[in-house]
């Protein structure tokens, strides 16, 4: 069989300049590091700046290089592992918990959730607001939504406002006994309020993560975490470890 027109093309030059860039970024440059100007990188490799530009941008695509306005390109730190798996029995809140509490506030949640939630659609519930960061970037939003049913013994006093609020939210909750967790993944687009919180632009990829908290045989909490695409690598552990390391494409599977 002869070879076809998609086999005669050659590699496109920045695609061959950004795999030798991405081996440069793991040999020469360290994690935070900002990277020489563009008229510089351009010398060192030999290619004109509008080849370098593209590898520059597909590397930024991928996680590799992060660009901030003021500081320049540097190289951004490995991804964020992401666990979709039942191995982790735990509450939101609980010491080993990665998210930080911002806000707490009653609202009625989109019908979908109240659905999930078993409450009425009208009815307001707890929405926490959490953030995820890596190397002080954040790197996922998250809420967390919890009917008033989940937490009786919530009183005013133990829970005013904000951050406060958030945890006295997350300590209630955690009195009831955890049956288990479901999660699913899907791949979404940044809402307007997530892409301000992530310093991405609305319409950017995410990973969406829905986890539901079982407990007394129905949904006790619903978490829907929106995770940068670019900086996080979802993780399995629990029928056979499948782990995608960002460091060296280096793939594990058992």
């Amino acid at each position: 069989m002869g070879t076809t027109q998609l086999e005669t093309v050659p590699e496109p030059k920045y695609w061959h300049l950004k795999t030798v860039l991405s081996e440069a970024l793991d040999s020469d440059f360290s994690v935070g590091e900002v990277l020489p100007n563009e008229r510089e990188l351009a010398a060192r490799f030999g290619v004109a700046r509008a080849t370098l530009r593209q590898a520059l941008e597909q590397l930024e695509l991928e996680g590799r290089l992060l660009r901030r306005r003021g500081v320049g390109t540097t190289v951004a730190p490995p991804r964020v592992g992401v666990a979709v798996g039942t191995e982790q029995h735990t509450w939101p809140g609980a010491p080993s918990d990665v998210w930080e509490p911002v806000d707490c506030f009653l609202k009625v949640p989109p019908a979908a959730v109240a659905d999930t939630l078993g409450t009425d659609r009208a009815d307001e519930v707890h929405t926490v607001r959490r953030l995820r960061t890596s190397d002080g970037q954040p790197v996922a939003a998250e809420l967390l939504y919890i009917p008033a049913s989940s937490v009786p013994g919530l009183t005013a006093v133990d829970a005013p406002s904000g951050a406060a609020r958030a945890r006295a939210v997350l300590r209630e909750l955690q009195r009831l006994e955890l049956q288990g967790r479901q999660s699913a993944v899907e791949l979404g687009s940044a809402r307007a309020d997530d892409a301000r919180e992530l310093d991405r632009l609305p319409g950017a990829p995410v990973l969406v993560v829905t986890t539901r908290f079982l407990s007394g045989g129905r949904t006790a909490a619903l978490a829907v975490a929106t995770y940068r695409a670019d900086t996080c690598r979802l993780t399995f552990s629990d029928s056979g470890a499948v782990e995608i390391h960002h460091e060296a494409a280096e793939r594990q599977v058992s």
